[in-house]
């Protein structure tokens, strides 16, 4: 059975807490990714609308629970998407993480299930476990980790995880435990996704092989009896026309060396992660024929581990391929672009009007004083009103 189009959407924004700039692969207009950085980025996603912003996590990011503890408070109606790390934690501290985390934010939470894609970061952090070993780690963690959230008492011996009497005395806000985004491509991490998670995510590869991957997801799913939603993990550039936001694409690897592309494609090559192949093939590590699909640019994967693919275009193009990608089920988005503070308002003031958005009464109307006008010309009027120009 086919999935069926979104008529409607999730949007969410990004936290760099791995770094922010002008340009990739550089020093040249970097940024410091201070708290009071990434509280101007959560606020203002918070006040355009987003639905929530994903954490990125790693040994490359400030920890990505911290960081959503400091930001909870400062924003109103913000989801933050965090990750748990099956290996890394026990299944019942990251319950109880989840369940304080979810009380404080008044169940603004929700979880990314990681299972991590490269080996030698993974034995960075004491995990020895092959590819297929770590996803029957991650089976037995949710399997804990969901029925602690469903205060439920756990006894459980598995080949690699054993509790006894596993209990959550302080339960999460969201009845059951906020709910759970998970991404893997290969056949053990749909076999995991299909059997545990809420919403399956894919990277921004074609909307032909993404319709492919969620179809072979969800067949599987229907067979067990279960529903899975899916999701997408893009880049975006839009300007006010075509040519200002292909312009703006090539600029942001405008110094970006051979060198530093062949550094980076090596890296990725260690990694056994299926999803993070599917991505460097898309360009295979050049930089002459990156517009893979209309308007899909894969220019950020050249030096970016993980989403390497952007919608570059006018407002219109950008929500015209949102569409397709709706058309082929996918109902939440999980969107960013350089830097993260400004192309995060581009984004919102540009697509959002063109979208069909789940949360469209948090998206705050572009208004100044009691405009929207613009600026009072001379100090003396206001401009007259005119039709966008696009």
């Amino acid at each position: 059975m086919t999935i069926a189009p979104s008529p409607t959407a999730n949007v969410l924004w990004f936290l760099p807490t791995h770094g922010d700039g002008r340009y990739l692969g550089t020093t040249v207009g970097g940024r410091h990714v201070s708290l009071s950085y990434l509280r101007q980025i959560a606020q203002a996603a918070d006040e355009l609308g987003y639905y929530g912003v994903l954490l990125p996590t790693g040994r490359s990011c400030e920890d990505s629970w911290i960081v959503a503890s400091a930001l909870v408070p400062l924003t109103r109606r913000l989801r933050y998407l965090v990750a748990v790390r099956p290996g890394l934690q026990s299944p019942s501290v990251a319950a109880r993480m989840t369940a304080t985390l979810d009380r404080i934010s008044e169940g603004r939470l929700l979880i990314n299930v990681v299972t991590g894609g490269d080996p030698v970061e993974n034995k960075g952090d004491g995990i020895f476990l092959n590819h297929d070993e770590r996803y029957e780690v991650t089976r037995e963690f949710l399997s804990v980790y969901r029925d602690l959230l469903a205060e439920k008492t756990v006894e459980f011996k598995g080949k690699h995880i054993s509790i006894e009497d596993g209990r959550l005395l302080f339960p999460p806000h969201q009845a059951g435990g906020p709910p759970l985004y998970f991404g893997g491509s290969s056949d053990a991490g749909i076999d995991v996704a299909v059997d545990t998670v809420d919403k399956y995510l894919t990277w921004g590869e074609p909307p032909a092989q993404v319709a492919d991957k969620i179809n072979r997801v969800n067949a599987v799913a229907q067979a067990r009896g279960r529903k899975v939603s899916f999701g997408i993990r893009l880049h975006v550039i839009v300007r006010e026309t075509s040519e200002e936001a292909w312009k703006a694409a090539d600029e942001l690897i405008a110094h970006v060396s051979d060198e530093t592309i062949a550094s980076a494609q090596k890296i990725f090559s260690r990694m056994d992660s299926v999803g993070q192949q599917r991505m460097a093939q898309l360009h295979g590590g050049r930089r002459d024929k990156l517009e893979i699909s209309p308007n899909l640019w894969a220019g950020v994967g050249l030096v970016r581990g993980g989403a390497g693919t952007a919608l570059v275009g006018d407002p219109q193009t950008v929500a015209a391929r949102i569409k397709e990608y709706q058309d082929i089920g996918i109902d939440t988005f999980i969107m960013s672009g350089y830097p993260h503070l400004e192309e995060a308002y581009r984004f919102a003031e540009l697509v959002f009007p063109l979208l069909s958005l789940n949360n469209a009464g948090n998206v705050t109307p572009l208004r100044v004083n009691t405009g929207p006008f613009g600026e009072t010309i001379a100090n003396e009027h206001r401009p007259l009103k005119q039709a966008s120009q696009s």
